[in-house]
């Protein structure tokens, strides 16, 4: 059985078909103050019509990690929601308003969630952890781990030895029952624990040594927003896009 929510929180997760990437709003529904985690270029307007329908004031655009298959729709979401203050790892080298380190909170009515630093798929990755009855409910894990995967590390600041110490420090060390939401997913899935993971990720239980050699041997292509070649801003993850 899944730990319970706080009774004042709204989430949803929202999907981007092309990109396969999740977006997920988290609010307090008391204080009608509202996050999204990972926001898509192309969706803004789907999540702003969900943010009035529910009355929710978008306090801040959380980014997981900017990596080049991973189009951020913040900057869009900041011109169009003057409340909106944008935020991402400091070590990204990415341009926010806020940038995060590990251990901080991000607050949002009488909610937060909690930074985790996880490089390895890109030095900036984190994770954002939201506790209940003091003890981790929730982790958005952005790409350093997948459901049944993990993010590659072929590319970009990627590195294998610190990807699986990061995931099995970060994120498997949590509580079993921990709900864990990625920032992609391309085989339908929604939602995974980290018992199921740390059983069944046919990369990360393995040891050290047989993730690095997975990893090495994966050979994949590179991904379709760098063969369409989108503007560098865009690629490298500027975060606040510059007016129109």
């Amino acid at each position: 059985m899944p730990p319970p929510l706080p009774e004042n929180l709204l989430f949803r997760q929202l999907f981007d078909y092309q990109s396969y990437t999740y977006t997920y709003l988290l609010a307090d529904q008391t204080a009608k103050e509202a996050i999204l985690i990972d926001p898509v270029l192309e969706l803004v307007n789907r999540d702003i019509h969900l943010l009035e329908d529910h009355g929710l004031t978008l306090k801040y655009a959380v980014n997981t990690h900017c990596h080049a298959d991973h189009i951020t729709g913040t900057g869009e979401l900041k011109k169009k929601l003057p409340t909106c203050k944008s935020i991402i790892s400091k070590a990204s080298g990415a341009q926010a308003d806020i940038y995060v380190e590990d251990g901080e909170t991000i607050e949002f009515g009488n909610l937060a969630i909690q930074v985790a630093t996880t490089p390895g798929h890109t030095n900036g990755c984190v994770t954002y952890i939201m506790h209940h009855g003091n003890r981790p409910i929730m982790a958005f894990t952005g790409d350093a781990l997948l459901i049944r995967g993990c993010g590659r590390t072929d590319f970009q600041e990627g590195d294998p030895q610190t990807l699986y110490n990061s995931v099995h420090g970060k994120i498997l060390s949590l509580p079993e029952d921990t709900l864990l939401y990625p920032a992609h997913d391309y085989n339908g899935q929604t939602v995974t624990t980290v018992k199921e993971e740390k059983a069944f990720n046919p990369r990360l239980s393995k040891s050290l040594e047989d993730f690095i050699k997975i990893m090495k041997e994966l050979n994949l292509p590179y991904p379709k927003a760098i063969d369409k070649a989108l503007p560098a801003n865009l690629v490298c993850g500027i975060i606040d896009l510059p007016p129109k």
